[in-house]
Order: structure tokens, then C-alpha cells, then sequence
């Protein structure tokens, strides 16, 4: 096991009507800026549930977050911030919500450019504004992270930023809320969080015995419920164990003491940028020919993974390893997910130039757990998920 620190300062809230306990998590007299995205939480009842507790409290509004949250957005809640004095941030959504308060909180109270949070100029060793959260779509662990991914409209980049002062002060977690979501939202969700795990889980054995039944089980927990939650989200029993494995996949617990990839996600992001595909779904066109143009330094873990979660009885570490990526891409589909990125868009022949050539440039040349994913991998990886 790898040497770590876990520090996690945010308080979880879960369970049911547990969005009444507003008023007692912000601080009184707070100035409070209410950030959510395109009106969901206006069919579903959160807003109300919100402002009929936090009628004693100032509160403006700020709505329109984009799914993948907008810089150019962004910066008029900072602006906003500035010129009202507000104090503390309240972000009511899912992943692209609550990232984009973190970058808000970042920002407000920096005095250089901002793109700098971004491009990692700026360590945030400044005051930030604190920030909460309601969590209206299980996926992507924000609510209980200091991570952010921000996409820049004017160079169709997607950049990620991670800082401890940016971990929300409280996250309000009620699985109730997820029984409006469109099915596509929970497709999305399941695939998120089970690619998270197997970010920080598919590498090589480093002897984290407790790390990997964690992620396995978390692994096992979406297989059960995710297909199910999808058709049943009014279902408390699916909904919580659903809501719970996606904070439990990204809030830094599992992968402490273990080696991390993270390349399925890089290149995610720039499909998403450069197409506009849902986050969850160039996670799933990517990850299996990751898993296959790695496979001799992932071996072991696949093969590990196939026994552990699929149930594969196979003496044979190859075979084994190779039925958990046939296993793994049965079950993307299952989640109504595609796995080439000819579906999503015709303009796919130089995709994976584009995206070398931008890694290039970033100084990404040698990735992953061992980093030993370099130019000419990515290049393969992104073919391969033609």
C-alpha cells in the first residue's frame, strides 16, 4: 500500500427531507447566492423545498449552469458575488452545478485572471467563498470532493482544478430527488460513478486489500441496482444505494494508498469539448479500448475485477482479464450506453490527432498509473474506440 493523507471536511446529510436542515447548516445571516442550472429543480419540488427553508435568509439567484459548466457562464456569478457582497455560495444540482460553485468560490475572491484556477497558476491559498450543496443528480461524487471539471466555450477545452479549499462545508444528499430524472440522467449517473471506481481501481496490485473490496463493492452495488434504478428511480431502496455508491466512488476514500489512471477521463473530456457528448457517455466509448491497448500492465487488476465482480471462474489470468472488458462492455450497453464514437458524430476520422495533439501541447505525454500511456497510446486508444 501507497504512503496517503485523507482529509474530507464535508458534512454529509443523507436520507430523506433532509433538505430542511438548511437553515442550521448555513450561517445566519448569511448572503447567499443560489446557483443551479436549467430548471429541473423547479419540476421536481427542490426549489421550493429550498426556499421555504431558507425564507429568513438573503438570497439571489443565479441560474443557467450548463451541463459541462461554462467559464464564460461562471464569470457572471463571480461578478455578481463582487457586486452584492455575498457570502456564501448555495449550489442546488448535480456534478456541472456544484463543480461550477467550486470555480465561482475559487474566483471570487481572487484578484488575478481566473483562468489561472484553471490552468493551475494559481494554488488558491487566497480566501475563498464557502460553498453547500443539495445534490439533485447522483453522479460524479462533487458534493464530497474538492475536484472541478470546467469547460472553456471560446477553445472548447474541458480543464480540471482540485483544491481542499474548495470542499463544500456541507453537501444535502436526499435520494428522493432522483425519481423525476429523465433515464438518460441515470444512465449517465451509473456510468459515471462506475467508471470512477475503475479509475482508481484498474491499475496493478499495490497490496490494498480494504481499498480494493471497497471499490469492488461499490463496482457490484452499481451492476445490482443500476439497470433497475433506471426504470424504478422512485424506488427509496435503489435510489439511496444508487446515490451513495456515486459519493462513495469519487470522495477520495478509495483511492488512498493506491495508484490512479485517470487517461479514460482526459480523453473523455475532450470528446465532450470537441462534440458535445454527454460526460458519461465518452467515458463508455473510451474506456474499453483503454482497457484492451493496456491490457498487459492491467492484467492483473482485470483479471482480479473479473473473478471479484463478474463471478468469471477461469484459471487462466489472460482469458479471465479478457472476459471482464467482454463483461464490462456488455454492461455499458445494458446501461444504454454506445461504445464507438461513430455513433455520436460523423466527424470522427482525426479525432485522435486532435486529441494527441492537444495533449502535446498540455505537456500530457506520459500518463496513467505507471506513465506509461504516451502519445502513441492515446493516438491507439482513441482508434480503437472509432
Amino acid at each position: 500500500m501507497l504512503n496517503f493523507e485523507y482529509y474530507n471536511p464535508t458534512n454529509l446529510v443523507f436520507g430523506k427531507g433532509q433538505i430542511s436542515k438548511l437553515p442550521d447548516l448555513i450561517p445566519k445571516n448569511a448572503k447567499i447566492i443560489l446557483v443551479y442550472g436549467g430548471g429541473s429543480i423547479f419540476n421536481n419540488g427542490v426549489y421550493q423545498q429550498v426556499i421555504d427553508s431558507l425564507q429568513n435568509f438573503e438570497i439571489t439567484e443565479f441560474g443557467g449552469v450548463e451541463p459541462n459548466p461554462h467559464y464564460e457562464t461562471l464569470l457572471k456569478a463571480v461578478k455578481m458575488i463582487k457586486d452584492q457582497n455575498i457570502d456564501f455560495i448555495l449550489a442546488v444540482g448535480g456534478g456541472s452545478v456544484i463543480d461550477g460553485a467550486k470555480f465561482i468560490s475559487a474566483a471570487a475572491k481572487y484578484d488575478g485572471d481566473s483562468l489561472d484556477i484553471l490552468n493551475g497558476q494559481d494554488k488558491i491559498k487566497h480566501k475563498v467563498i464557502p460553498l453547500g450543496t443539495v445534490l439533485t443528480l447522483p453522479a460524479t461524487g462533487s458534493e464530497m470532493n474538492s475536484g472541478s471539471v470546467i469547460t472553456i466555450e471560446a477553445t472548447r477545452e474541458k480543464l480540471f482544478f482540485d483544491n481542499p479549499a474548495v470542499f463544500p462545508q456541507f453537501s444535502i444528499c436526499d435520494p428522493q430527488v432522483i425519481a423525476s430524472l429523465p433515464e438518460r440522467q441515470l444512465q449517465n449517473g451509473v456510468v459515471d460513478a462506475f467508471t470512477h471506481v475503475m479509475e482508481q481501481y484498474l491499475t496493478y496490485p499495490s497490496n490494498a486489500f480494504l481499498q480494493d473490496r471497497i471499490a469492488e463493492g461499490i463496482l457490484q452495488t452499481l451492476v445490482e441496482v443500476g439497470p433497475q434504478v433506471v426504470k424504478e428511480p422512485a424506488n427509496y431502496t435503489l435510489a439511496s444505494n444508487f446515490m451513495w455508491s456515486c459519493t462513495m466512488a469519487l470522495n477520495g476514500l478509495i483511492q488512498k494508498g493506491v495508484p490512479s489512471d485517470w487517461v479514460t477521463h482526459l480523453i473523455g473530456h475532450e470528446l465532450t469539448a470537441l462534440y458535445g457528448i454527454d460526460h458519461a457517455r465518452t467515458l463508455a466509448v473510451i474506456a474499453p479500448s483503454l482497457y484492451k491497448v493496456m491490457f498487459e500492465s492491467k492484467k492483473q487488476k482485470l483479471a482480479q475485477y473479473g473473478k471479484r465482480v463478474w463471478g468469471i471462474d477461469n484459471m487462466d489470468e489472460d482469458l479471465t482479464a479478457k472476459l471482464a472488458i467482454n463483461k464490462t462492455v456488455e454492461f455499458l450497453h445494458t446501461m444504454g450506453m454506445e461504445t464507438g464514437l461513430s455513433y455520436y458524430t460523423d466527424d470522427y476520422k482525426n479525432t485522435a490527432s486532435l486529441i494527441v495533439n492537444r495533449f502535446e501541447q498540455r505537456g500530457w505525454t506520459a500518463l496513467g498509473e505507471l506513465q506509461n500511456i504516451t502519445s502513441d497510446k492515446v493516438k491507439e486508444i482513441v482508434e480503437l474506440s472509432y
